[in-house]
C-alpha cells in the first residue's frame, strides 16, 4: 500500500509541474534516491506480473486425477530439469509444462516430449517473461 502511495504522490507531481510549465515557467525536479528506489521495485513489480502470449505444452487433459499425478511422475522422471503445473477446471486436471515465446521453441522439446508421452501437444498460453524457457 505504502509503494502505491508514493507513485500517486509522485503523478501528482508531475501534474503540477506541467500546470507549471503551461505558464511559461521552467521546473526542475531532483529525484531523491527513495524515489528512485520506489519506482525501480515498482517497475519491477510489474515486469514479474506481465503475461505474454506463449506455448506450453500440454501433457494430459483427463477427469481421472490419480491418472494425471501417474503421468506427472511419469515425466519428471524422464524430464526432471521441466516443472510442471495443473490446472483444476472441473471436471478436468490440465498437466501442463514449459513456457515458450514461440511455437518452433515448444516443438523442439515436443518432439522429445512425444517419445514417452504420445498424446502430448502444443497449447497457446499466457505466461509470464519470467518463466520463458530458451
Amino acid at each position: 500500500m505504502q509503494l502505491i502511495t508514493k507513485v500517486i504522490a509522485l503523478t501528482l507531481m508531475l501534474v503540477f509541474a506541467n500546470i507549471d510549465l503551461a505558464k511559461g515557467q521552467s521546473v526542475v525536479f531532483y529525484e531523491s534516491a527513495e524515489v528512485q528506489r520506489v519506482m525501480d521495485q515498482y517497475a519491477a513489480h510489474n515486469r514479474l506480473r506481465e503475461l505474454i502470449p506463449g506455448y506450453r505444452i500440454q501433457l494430459l487433459s483427463t477427469t481421472d486425477r490419480r491418472k494425471m499425478e501417474n503421468i506427472k511422475q511419469k515425466f519428471a522422471a524422464n524430464f526432471p530439469y521441466m516443472q510442471t503445473d495443473f490446472q483444476h477446471t472441473p471436471p478436468y486436471y490440465k498437466l501442463r509444462t514449459g513456457a515458450f515465446a514461440s511455437k518452433v521453441d515448444a516443438m523442439r522439446i515436443l518432439h522429445k516430449v512425444k517419445k514417452e508421452i504420445p498424446g502430448a501437444y502444443i497449447t497457446k498460453a499466457d505466461i509470464r517473461s519470467t518463466e520463458l524457457i530458451n
